[in-house]
């Protein structure tokens, strides 16, 4: 099995590229879901927003209050980098676990979608392809304020929050470009989806990681017999 990392700009068009992709069959680990799960009430990293940031970022239910704790991370960097702290391990956590779900039921590759792939840096060195989603600056613009219901300032706070697209896409082995038609980006993922399934990294990967495993498991018998046997 090998990776293939997902990434884009707030407001590119990521989640609808995603969406295409498990669409046509193939297994994406959505971080932005996971980020989710893991701050339901109750829960580690929940307990932990409560005591850095107080019962104001949180509803009257118990879930978090997202649009009042985003306008607090996304003017501060302090308080974005506190977040991340508390969230990242969390997330990477359940990233592996669900890597290896899709590694034991013998998939060929598997798309992980990282709003922060290259911000974070943590899974760059183990993708096999990496691809953005861009679109033009002002389309960008526009959909995130009709979106969230931004005004132009918060809109514009909010993209440059964020490593600049451009910058994103210089890093990329593969760039969707999502101004145009759906049927335009749905064109551009079938082509991208063909090219990786003709793709025999998979095969490498288990004969390396594979073999690999195999020997670990063979010399832990050894041990356990060697322990409990002579």
């Amino acid at each position: 099995m090998f990776l293939v990392g997902l990434t884009g700009g707030i407001a590119t068009g990521k989640s609808t590229v995603s969406t295409m992709i498990q669409e046509m069959g193939i297994p994406v680990v959505d971080a932005d879901l996971i980020a989710r799960q893991i701050v339901e009430p109750g829960r580690k990293a929940w307990k932990m927003i409560q005591a850095a940031f107080g019962d104001e970022v949180f509803l009257d239910s118990g879930d978090i209050d997202r649009e009042k704790l985003g306008k607090i991370v996304f003017s501060d960097k302090e308080k974005r980098r506190t977040i991340n702290k508390i969230t990242h391990p969390e997330i990477y956590g359940e990233i592996r676990r669900q890597v290896f779900h899709y590694f034991l039921k013998g998939e060929q590759f598997v798309v992980l979608d990282l709003p922060l792939l290259f911000e974070s840096n943590k899974v760059a060195s183990y993708l096999y392809k990496t691809i953005v989603v861009s679109c033009e600056d002002e389309i960008q613009l526009d959909r995130l304020m009709a979106r969230k219901q931004f005004s132009e300032k918060e809109a514009i706070a909010r993209i440059e929050a964020q490593m600049p697209l451009e910058k994103k896409c210089s890093m990329a082995n593969i760039i969707i470009e999502n101004s145009g038609s759906l049927g335009d980006t749905r064109k551009q993922v079938e082509d991208i989806i063909r090219l990786l399934r003709s793709s025999r990294h998979h095969i490498y990967n288990r004969v390396v990681y594979g073999g690999g495993l195999t020997i670990f498991l063979c010399l832990l018998s050894f041990l356990i017999y060697s322990l409990f046997f002579t």
